[in-house]
């Protein structure tokens, strides 16, 4: 008898630790790796990952130094397959199957992961309305073949096969969640995905951004998206949403029930508040968002559809900031980290390792103490030109309306253009001439809150391929050089 009851209370412990372990494990982040100019060392970066425990990372490619990097660290990782390379997974089954032996199977090893890879996400968020049908014609061979792979590597009992979607894949137009459905011109492929999804016993992933309704649309409730309780609730027949973030969830839960996957799993694979870049783009916004949605999360009450059954995992969007994102949808683009490039905390957050106190990357080089100003000594007539002429390939977003940089003076966010193009390209002197109006310096210009950075010490790259210099050349120059001259 007291053996019985011994058994039980163990029982009854593992019980409890799998709860608790569920709970912590459940928030994991996402590390974009290739769209900075001077990354964080990706050893710096699992080392910010396992001092702030979390035991959850999802990628945008499957970078070999950056896996490697993760090896041994009991991190569960999801790696990524590009949506430009959709096209030949699905008329190449070779194609695959190569992809699978070289950028997973050198991570198990009889059996057993140095890597713990649990998702290949095959595209990323290819259905996204602005494609149009650029790569929907190609996500359902490119996921049937990558499956076909795993299953020959004698790894589809190990790894799963998920397709990252945009919240804009589902809609209600009347806002009210029983409404949901998801977009017409999708129909035929999502029934495709959603029933290859449920044969594998894959989750749904989806990406989530709530910043993004308060940005397009001055309706929207900017206390509703940080879950506060001063926010007006929004009723669906018997059921009460008290925040966007709820309410976006129970759109899709209908959308998927109206075509028959009531019950599938769905993960969150972005969600987030950037800090800079735009209005309500701040870090005291930010730390508010990210408090209401651990809350949320961890109180486990779920949401009106599916009550005391929250997403099985919901992966921040994102770990750090990234100053060569693409700024199509806004400036505010390059800074959803929730620390800056070089891996310090922007504000307190429990990302489920229970404490908010968040642990910067420790004995990080930076490259010396040297800043690129205005030479005041000089005629600048023509600072305007240069400057746009910095921001064509530098990160000026900052200085955007809204943005921390936005109310230095002139010339002050000339020298924030000039610093940025200098720090991109490794401080060299020439990188600082700007027709002579460059000069450098040894005293920090930077003024409150605008911080003007010294890039660290490690760099991908110090030239910009020219199609992505152009483009950001057109996006940067329109919306700077239209605040820029109205200052000047």
């Amino acid at each position: 008898m007291p053996l019985s009851n011994n058994l039980l209370l163990l029982m009854l412990i593992s019980s409890l630790i799998s709860f608790c372990c569920w709970e912590v494990e459940s928030i994991g982040v996402n590390w974009g790796t290739s769209l900075s100019t001077h990354p964080l060392p990706p050893d710096k970066v699992v080392q910010v990952l396992k001092s702030n425990k979390i035991t959850k990372v999802k990628l945008f490619d499957a970078d070999p130094i950056v896996l490697q990097s993760l090896s041994g660290s009991n991190i569960d990782v999801t790696v990524g397959i590009p949506n430009s390379m959709l096209k030949s997974l699905s008329s190449n089954k070779k194609f695959a199957h190569t992809w699978v032996h070289d950028n997973l199977t050198r991570y198990f090893t009889n059996g057993a992961r140095t890597v713990r890879i649990e998702y290949i996400a095959v595209g990323d968020e290819p259905f996204l309305q602005s494609y149009g049908k650029q790569f929907q014609p190609f996500l359902i061979g490119a996921v049937t073949n990558v499956q076909i792979a795993l299953t020959k590597a004698k790894l589809d009992n190990k790894v799963k096969v998920v397709v990252p979607c945009h919240s804009d894949a589902y809609l209600s137009e009347s806002g009210l969640p029983s409404k949901g459905h998801f977009r017409p011109d999708l129909n035929k492929t999502m029934m495709q995905l959603l029933t290859f999804l449920s044969k594998q016993r894959s989750p749904f992933f989806v990406n989530m951004y709530p910043f993004l309704s308060i940005h397009q649309s001055k309706n929207s409730s900017l206390d509703f998206a940080l879950f506060k309780s001063t926010a007006h609730s929004l009723n669906d027949g018997h059921r009460t949403y008290k925040n966007s973030f709820d309410l976006s969830f129970d759109t899709l839960v209908t959308a998927l029930s109206k075509v028959g996957f009531p019950d599938m799993d769905i993960v969150v694979g972005q969600v987030g508040w950037p800090t800079d870049g735009a209005p309500n783009a701040s870090s005291s916004l930010a730390q508010t968002f990210m408090k209401g949605l651990v809350d949320n999360l961890q109180s486990r009450l779920g949401t009106p559809l599916r009550p005391k059954k929250p997403p099985s995992e919901t992966y921040i969007f994102s770990l750090l900031d990234e100053d060569q994102r693409s700024i199509s949808t806004g400036n505010f683009e390059r800074h959803w980290g929730v620390f800056t490039f070089d891996g310090q905390a922007k504000y307190n957050a429990d990302l489920g390792q229970g404490s908010r106190k968040l642990v910067n990357a420790q004995n990080v080089e930076y490259l010396p103490s040297k800043w690129c100003v205005v030479n005041n000594n000089k005629d600048v007539t023509n600072v305007t030109a240069r400057a746009l002429e910095a921001c064509s390939s530098a990160d000026c977003t900052a200085l955007s309306s809204g943005g921390s940089c936005f109310n230095i003076s002139w010339p002050g966010n000339v020298s924030y253009a000039f610093n940025s193009y200098y720090q991109q390209h490794d401080q060299k002197a020439d990188s600082c001439d700007f027709g002579g109006l460059g000069l450098i310096t040894t005293a920090d210009p930077s003024v409150g809150n605008c911080r003007f950075a010294v890039e660290l010490r490690t760099s991908t790259s110090t030239s910009l391929q020219l199609s992505l210099l152009l483009w950001w050349r057109f996006l940067t120059v329109t919306s700077f050089s239209v605040w820029l001259f109205c200052v000047v």
